[in-house]
């Protein structure tokens, strides 16, 4: 009976040897993996903010939770199920279905830069006011969500390269992780953004002078970084998408583009000391600008086509 008590407990011993490598293969899957999407998760934090502003501050953290919520829908109910799927079945599939995401990524960006230069007719402004606040927060989330299924595409397929060749099993647990560690990561520092003016309030209404000074600047701050912001998040979809183009037509051979932009990389990554810095940002630009000129053109088109569909219906 002893004997076969310490068999079992060795059995036991065994199994839980075992679950714990497992949970360290994960783990370390799981952060190698997540780390490589950091510049992604970046770029997604500075383009959700601005679906939040404009709206009554009670609101603004409900939008936040429904857009975290479809961002987790869109992670673990689209993407971690294909990515999978595409890992095991047709892995020749993700670099074209990741270039198709970075052109909505840099079609995206290029048109809101048009409509901030460029007049446009005032019956849009009319439309958006005519919707009711209800329609008008779920069509602003509802673009969130958009975003963000290539946003997390991108860092799920980012992930998934780096744990290709660990078991199927340890695949999944690792993307599991990385998807949820950066969604609440990302709207958590999201949702922080959006209220930081309500936290300065609390503070200038508070009982000290360092607190009151700290409100006051805080509240007189947050619409100047809110606006900025919003202009990191357009660059960030510039740069992001077109990065996914710059990756994707060097994966295929058309290495004209590719070369260019990373010849500017290494170029500007020779400066002494900083060089790692200005390597990026130079390929970061360069990425922005090859994300610019296929927007743009697909700007181009798209609005082409309304006009004459437009005109073909007077």
């Amino acid at each position: 009976m002893a004997s076969g008590l310490a068999a079992l407990l060795d059995d036991v011993a065994a199994i839980a040897k075992i679950a714990a490598a497992s949970v360290d293969d994960v783990a370390g899957a799981a952060g190698k993996a997540g780390s490589k999407a950091v510049g992604v998760v970046v770029d997604d934090a500075a383009v959700t903010p601005g679906y939040a502003m404009g709206f009554t501050p009670d609101r603004e953290l409900p939008i936040v939770w429904k857009i975290a919520l479809g961002s987790l829908r869109n992670k673990f109910v689209f993407l971690l199920p294909g990515a999978l799927a595409l890992s095991a079945f047709a892995p020749w599939l993700v670099t074209p279905l990741l270039m198709v995401g970075g052109t909505y990524l840099a079609f995206e960006a290029s048109e809101k830069i048009l409509e901030a230069l460029l007049p446009h007719d005032a019956g849009e402004d009319l439309d958006e006011l005519a919707l009711s606040s209800t329609d008008l927060e779920d069509q602003k989330v509802a673009g969130a969500i958009r975003t963000d299924l290539i946003l997390s595409a991108e860092i799920m397929f980012i992930a998934l390269a780096d744990v290709a060749e660990r078991p199927f099993a340890v695949q999944a647990a690792a993307l599991a992780l990385v998807g949820l560690a950066m969604t609440v990561g990302v709207y958590g520092v999201v949702g922080l953004l959006v209220k930081m003016d309500d936290i300065g309030l609390h503070l200038a209404n508070g009982h000290t002078r360092l607190g009151r000074a700290l409100g006051r600047g805080m509240v007189r701050a947050m619409p100047s970084l809110l606006s900025g912001l919003a202009s990191i998040g357009t660059a960030a979809m510039l740069w992001v998408g077109g990065g996914i183009l710059v990756h994707g037509l060097e994966h295929f051979g058309w290495m004209a583009i590719p070369h260019l932009v990373e010849g500017l990389s290494h170029w500007a990554g020779g400066v002494p000391r900083v060089g790692a810095v200005t390597g990026w940002l130079a390929f970061a630009a360069g990425s922005a600008v090859v994300g610019l000129a296929v927007g743009a053109v697909i700007v181009g088109v798209v609005h082409l086509v309304q006009k004459l569909r437009g005109g073909a219906g007077h």
